[in-house]
C-alpha cells in the first residue's frame, strides 16, 4: 500500500508523538545529575512517568489501527513500528529500575557513554519517523544506516565496559549488578536496530 499525498494521517502523527516522548526520555536520562538515592528515586519516577506516557500512545494506535479499514502503509508494519519504539522505552525504564534497585548513585563513564548513544539514536528515530510521516521514503535509509552505526559501537562499548569491570572493581556482588546494567544498556540500542529493520522494511514495500 502506497502513501497518499497531502496532510499528515493520525497514524503519522501518533508515531510522532511516541518517537517525541522517547527522545525526550533519553534527553532527559542524559542531563541527569544522580549523586544521592533521593535523586535516584526521583530520576526513576521521571522515567515511569515517559514510559508510561507510551504505554498510552501504543494503546491509542491500537485502538485506531483496530477502528481503521485503510491505513496509510500496512497496518502491520504500523504496530511493529510501534511496538519496537516502545521495545526501547521499556529497556530505558528497565535499567532506570536496576539503578535504583542496586543503589547506584553514581554513574560511571561507560554509563553515562550508553546514555548518550541511546538519546542518538532516539534523534535518530524521531527524524526517521519524520521523514515517514511525510512520505520521504528516499531520506529514511540514511537514518536507519545510522542507528545500525551506533549498534555496533555499543557492542564495542559493552565489551571495554566488562573488561574494564573485571579488571578494576574487587567486589564480587557489584560486578555482576554492572554487568547486568550494562547489558542492559547495551540491550536498548539493539532495540534501536530494531526499529530501524522495520524501517527499512517500511521503505522497501512502499518505495
Amino acid at each position: 500500500m502506497r502513501f497518499s499525498k497531502g496532510k499528515k494521517d493520525k497514524f503519522s502523527e501518533l508515531l510522532l508523538n511516541i518517537t517525541s516522548n522517547l527522545q525526550e526520555t533519553t534527553k532527559f536520562c542524559v542531563e541527569q545529575d544522580i549523586s544521592n538515592h533521593h535523586e535516584l528515586q526521583i530520576f526513576l519516577e521521571n522515567v515511569k512517568e515517559y514510559e508510561s506516557a507510551g504505554d498510552e500512545f501504543i494503546s491509542s494506535i491500537t485502538k485506531e489501527l483496530n477502528q481503521t479499514f485503510i491505513t496509510p502503509i500496512d497496518r502491520e508494519d504500523i504496530l511493529q513500528l510501534a511496538l519496537h519504539i516502545d521495545d526501547v522505552l521499556d529497556g530505558i525504564e528497565h535499567v532506570a529500575a536496576l539503578l535504583e534497585m542496586y543503589s547506584v548513585t553514581s554513574l560511571t563513564e561507560q554509563m553515562k557513554k550508553f546514555l548518550s548513544i541511546n538519546y542518538q539514536c532516539a534523534t535518530e528515530i524521531f527524524e526517521a519517523v519524520a521523514l515517514l510521516s511525510v512520505k520521504k521514503l528516499q531520506s529514511i535509509p540514511a537514518h536507519s544506516l545510522k542507528l545500525k552505526e551506533h549498534e555496533t559501537n555499543s557492542d564495542n562499548l559493552l565489551r571495554t565496559a566488562v573488561k574494564n569491570l573485571f579488571a578494576t572493581e574487587k567486589d564480587p556482588i557489584k560486578i555482576i549488578q554492572y554487568k547486568e546494567i550494562y547489558e542492559s544498556l547495551e540491550g536498548i540500542v539493539d532495540s534501536c536496530r530494531k526499529v530501524a529493520i522495520t524501517l527499512d522494511s517500511i521503505v522497501m514495500k512502499n518505495a
